[in-house]
């Protein structure tokens, strides 16, 4: 039962187009089978977008390409491409648990979702839409930089029904990530939620791997205030690990605007590399990538675990 509410990878845009074939309903999300070529990606190169910290969790952002190694298939792999990535235009995608058991605390959950939205959206870069989920995933707000407008949708949520979360993920994944517009964006998608689902069309796994193949990190803030992990933590969790995005466990409400907050940070504060398997696999199955730091003991690098290649 719920309580409260409910962002490399690796196949990058720069990497080829991700095409939705058909588009959502108006209002309502219609999601679509994640099999069949929904997502179309031809590439024959992966990119890694990805966060180092120190020890302390401090954000390290002066290393170079001749710092990192690229692991596939027990091969190391050139590095064609390496940025910083702190000026990239975001896509964004909130995901906003509107299900019944969250109606104690749905205003401060709206109230810090705004306040996160008009820290992180630069009007003339970035994009955002919100999408409510209960018993279905609604779209509640198209992409826009438009903040009034996505206050607006924040505004009009009201708690009540069932979960079905996958489906949220997938629906955003394939076709608000998913979209093509010939500008080159870091793909997030931010889960407020318990990471239960009891509504759902489609897994957790079909959801991740439409948000993989989208090129988008997950993160996510856990409504579960109970100090006991629940089934839903470890679902947040592993979206978060297998997209590069990271967790958060707010325990009262007013840790929810930090949480927002250290997302903000974070996206200003990664990077970006682009190397070429080789051999490329065109098999359309998904591909452990490990990425290294090397001689900088005691940095982390966060990044996605691997990427579904093109079939031919």
């Amino acid at each position: 039962m719920k309580t409260l509410f409910t962002v490399a990878t690796v196949v990058f845009a720069a990497l080829g187009n991700l095409m939705a074939q058909e588009k959502p309903a108006p209002v309502t999300a219609q999601v679509v089978e994640p099999q069949g070529g929904n997502i179309v990606v031809d590439v024959e190169r992966v990119s890694l977008l990805f966060t180092v910290t120190d020890k302390k969790g401090r954000f390290v952002t002066d290393l170079k390409k001749e710092d990192f190694q690229v692991i596939e298939n027990r091969r190391y792999q050139p590095i064609m491409e390496f940025s910083s990535e702190s000026e990239l235009p975001l896509r964004l995608a909130i995901l906003i648990d509107t299900s019944n058991s969250v109606r104690d605390r749905f205003r401060f959950q709206q109230e810090a979702a705004m306040e996160f939205i008009k820290n992180v959206l630069r009007p003339k870069q970035d994009l955002a839409a919100v999408i409510s989920f209960d018993t279905a995933s609604e779209l509640v707000a198209d992409l826009t930089n438009n903040i009034d407008k996505l206050e607006k949708g924040i505004r009009s949520l009201r708690p009540g029904g069932g979960t079905a979360l996958y489906d949220a993920v997938l629906f955003a994944a394939r076709d608000k990530m998913g979209q093509s517009s010939g500008t080159r964006y870091r793909n997030v998608i931010v889960i407020v939620g318990d990471g239960d689902d009891n509504q759902s069309r489609y897994s957790r796994d079909q959801a991740l791997e439409l948000a993989q193949k989208a090129d988008a990190i997950i993160y996510t803030i856990s409504t579960n205030i109970t100090r006991i992990e629940s089934d839903g933590d470890k679902v947040l969790k592993y979206f978060a690990a297998e997209t590069g995005g990271l967790s958060f466990f707010p325990f009262k409400p007013t840790d929810l605007t930090q949480s927002f907050e250290n997302i903000s940070n974070e996206l200003r504060h990664q990077y970006s590399l682009l190397y070429k398997p080789d051999p490329f696999p065109h098999d359309g199955l998904f591909h452990p990538v490990e990425l290294r730091i090397k001689l900088k003991k005691g940095l982390v690098a966060r990044a996605r675990r691997g990427y579904f290649a093109p079939k031919r």
